[in-house]
């Protein structure tokens, strides 16, 4: 495993081989620096911007459910007559906002960002190992952005069968508006979207194996290297699975198969579809759904581990035991999937097995939990935006966790199944966590990206207000959730057996609408300091990693002349014995140094 390859073939190669364009720069760039920015601005900054207005959407329905509001109307238009929200248009609302949210902004954009920018730079290595590949994968991804906008645009409105589109609603065209053309463009989207996805992973995964630098040994990665690439791994194996889904609902919806489908009656009639399950459709989408959740979490997780460390000027607490956590994380991420069908009619036997496997993913993540925990104790704690943003994601991991291992229980799931409980506890766990992680390792690697720092007071009031928002937002919805509430209804005013939780969702609203507004805070910094932050010195946090041991100003290939070798892991902080509170991987072992690695 710790063999490395030796990559400096290329040397003392002229780092201006060819002149660059603007086209070749900005636009079909084989950069992976310049690569990363366009995943941050389409993935998380524009796709993001959708999601959270389509979320805000939402809620401003759910609090005020009938009354009329000039803003439906300018957004939706017909889906709005006089300002009142079509109940079609809101399930379409949901299914636009779980895609965009799960796949585009925290897949794509948390993943291509950030294994984009780091892999090639804290390996050691002059760029990804297929610079076209990686830019064929950006570019897919943006036409598959493309195609799910698109599809808000057609006659009979975007798809609207859940963002899990659960067959029959998904797999009749006839079955309502948001099962046409709206449907068949999610479909189409996403397909080109697991190709890129695909691509991107296969080139983490041989970079990371293929093109580290001398003396960058398995065991001297710096975490967030081993969460990108099991990542990578995990999303091999599990995303072929959803695009064989996809082409059967395909399959199903225009070539007349049942793989999906059977004992269908339209209005009386019988339709000929025989001998299909949508169950079957369920198996195929959670076996990607629940590795997808690791595929956005452990991302987080490995920039997390990284600015804790970092910031805490301390070594990260049980390295080993971190890496043997991410990979069993990955094996057991690919054995719990039923957790999400305990209601489906399965075997109650098969159930519990599901629960037994649900349950033990607890203790590798347990384990990473504990070992932050044990990181930032007695640390020289710095607390920047990014330091703070980390140990909020370690606090949402630990609270949306805890929900997990009600839901995870076979017997305890089928009273909170499809209410809002589940809605409190993936968006905490999964959700505010990855975006946690997003905005920790913008912060961390901005100075990295973009030369300049950005506004440290205003990444404070970003964080404090996000996160009293974050929390205000979905604590009240584990209690609505546990009064019965379902989740997916436009309203609730017609049970009068949920008029007593009306006033938490005005309460949960109010929350969303602050949180969604200091994120303007985020955005205002982002751009103001990209033209005109202070300029960031080579190493401002005082880090180990590779990437920092690399000029300020971007250069094809990362670092003039040689490549820097390594002599040490990346967690050398407060060493007894040296000089400064930081060793970087590139200083020499002095003699008699003992080499830690806990």
């Amino acid at each position: 495993m710790s063999a490395t390859v030796d990559t400096h073939v290329h040397d003392d190669h002229d780092v201006h081989h060819h002149k660059e364009t603007f086209v070749t720069k900005y636009i079909f760039s084989q950069d992976h620096k310049m690569i990363a920015k366009q995943y941050l601005i389409t993935g998380v900054i524009v796709m993001g911007i959708i999601g959270i207005l389509m979320s805000l959407l939402m809620r401003i329905q759910l609090a005020w459910p009938e009354k009329p509001n000039a803003l439906f109307e300018a957004l939706l238009g017909k889906w709005a007559p006089g300002g009142v929200m079509d109940a079609d248009i809101y399930l379409a609302l949901v299914t636009i906002h779980g895609t965009i949210m799960v796949f585009f902004v925290l897949t794509a954009g948390l993943s291509g960002t950030f294994s984009n920018l780091l892999i090639p730079l804290q390996i050691g290595a002059r760029d990804m190992a297929s610079g076209f590949l990686n830019m064929i994968s950006y570019w897919l991804f943006f036409i598959s952005c493309v195609i799910m906008i698109a599809s808000f645009f057609v006659e009979a409105g975007p798809a609207a069968a859940g963002w899990t589109i659960y067959p029959p609603l998904s797999a009749l065209p006839l079955a309502q508006g948001g099962s046409g053309m709206g449907m068949t463009l999610w479909l189409v989207s996403m397909a080109i979207f697991i190709a890129s996805s695909l691509l991107g992973s296969l080139n983490y995964i041989v970079t990371v194996i293929n093109l580290r630098t001398k003396g960058m040994s398995m065991t001297r990665l710096p975490l967030t290297i081993w969460a990108f690439f099991v990542t990578a791994i995990i999303g091999v194996i599990s995303f072929p699975v959803l695009l064989s889904a996809a082409l059967l609902l395909i399959m199903d919806r225009s070539f007349g198969t049942s793989f999906f489908l059977s004992d269908i009656f339209i209005q009386g009639e019988v339709l000929h579809y025989q001998g299909g399950s949508p169950v079957l459709f369920e198996h195929l989408f959670w076996f990607l759904g629940h590795p997808e959740v690791y595929i956005v979490l452990l991302p987080a997780l490995g920039i997390t581990s990284e600015i804790i460390a970092t910031n805490s000027r301390k070594p990260i607490f049980g390295y080993r035991a971190m890496v043997a956590s991410i990979l069993a994380i990955a094996f057991l991420s690919t054995i719990v999937w039923g957790h999400h069908m305990f209601i489906s009619g399965m075997n109650p036997f098969l159930g519990s097995v599901f629960t037994f496997t649900t349950l033990l993913i607890a203790i590798p993540s347990a384990v990473k939990a504990f070992n932050y925990i044990t990181t930032l104790w007695k640390g020289n704690l710095q607390m920047n935006p990014a330091m703070l943003f980390s140990i909020g994601l370690v606090s949402t991991f630990i609270t949306g966790g805890l929900t997990g291992i009600i839901l995870g229980d076979s017997a305890l799931d089928i009273n909170v199944h499809d209410t809002y409980f589940v809605v409190a506890h993936f968006h905490l766990v999964m959700g505010i966590s990855a975006l946690y992680g997003v905005f920790a390792g913008v912060y961390h690697w901005f100075p990295r990206m973009f030369g300049r720092m950005m506004n440290k007071n205003l990444g404070y009031l970003h964080f404090w207000v996000t996160a009293i928002c974050a929390y205000g937002v979905f604590f009240p919805m584990h209690f609505i959730g546990m009064a019965g509430l379902p989740r997916r209804y436009y309203t609730n005013s017609n049970f009068p057996l949920f008029d007593d939780t009306t006033n938490a969702q005005v309460v949960i609203t109010m929350f969303a609408l602050v949180g969604g507004l200091v994120q303007l805070v985020f955005l205002y910094n982002f751009f103001m300091s990209i033209f005109y932050g202070k300029k960031a010195e080579q190493n401002p946090w005082k880090s180990n990693t590779l990437e920092w041991t690399a000029p300020v100003k971007h250069i094809h290939g990362n670092w003039p002349g040689k490549i820097p070798h390594v002599y040490r892991w990346s967690y050398d902080y407060s060493k007894p014995g040296h000089d400064e509170d930081f060793v970087p991987q590139n200083v020499p072992m002095k003699e008699g140094e003992e080499e830690l690695h806990h």
